[in-house]
């Protein structure tokens, strides 16, 4: 029984491999481990339809994601981190594989400090690939925490918070870019001190 049980973790596992090739985790991290645990980092000002696919489809193959919103107080965002801890928050509500949390510092401490043995992040672009393999690289051979990068689905590669929050300084209706159901607080009239960099978000914070 348990032979078998390792033959069919070993099989979900390469098919995962083959199914997200430009992911950092290895065969030999597959087979050692039948329970993972990852952190997706970003700013998420506001969370996406886009972020929304990439922890669905992140659920298909890792048992619990930590939605981990950075703080970086040397931009600005356009909700306050309250307010997007509980939009995120009230979404997920019901789910017990999702919690959303936010941190202060180097995302691969508070992934430690989650106990996560894995990073998700989703990429847009050829530009946004090669930041996150240098990342990805550097956070592997420090702290040995793996990464997986997937590739946005085609219909939401043009989706990004940049995009949502400057439709919504023109009063737009954003409802097409969020994930089906999320309650969208009113605008601030003033924006808080931390920010995101737009189709990259985090990218400050998420390095080793």
């Amino acid at each position: 029984m348990a032979n078998a049980a390792k033959m069919a973790n070993t099989f979900a596992c390469s098919r995962i491999l083959a199914t997200f090739a430009t992911s950092y985790l290895t065969a030999e991290y597959c087979t050692e481990r039948t329970m993972t645990r990852a952190i997706f980092p970003g700013t998420f000002d506001p969370f996406t339809v886009g972020h929304a696919s990439i922890v669905s489809r992140a659920l298909t193959f890792i048992d619990e994601i930590v939605i981990a919103i950075g703080i970086n107080e040397n931009k600005h965002t356009h909700f306050p981190l309250e307010q997007r801890l509980r939009m995120i928050r009230d979404y997920y509500r019901g789910n017990p594989r999702i919690t959303v949390e936010a941190y202060d510092g180097l995302t691969t401490d508070f992934a430690r400090q989650a106990g996560a043995n894995l990073i998700v992040r989703g990429i847009r672009t050829v530009r946004d690939f090669e930041y996150e393999e240098t990342i990805a690289d550097v956070n592997r051979k420090l702290t040995g925490i793996e990464t997986i990068l997937l590739f946005t689905e085609p219909e939401l590669t043009s989706v990004s918070s940049t995009i949502v929050r400057e439709l919504l300084s023109f009063r737009k209706d954003i409802t097409p870019f969020l994930p089906q159901g999320m309650k969208l607080p009113p605008s601030p009239a003033t924006v808080s001190p931390e920010a995101d960099s737009g189709a990259s978000a985090g990218k400050e914070l998420h390095v080793c």
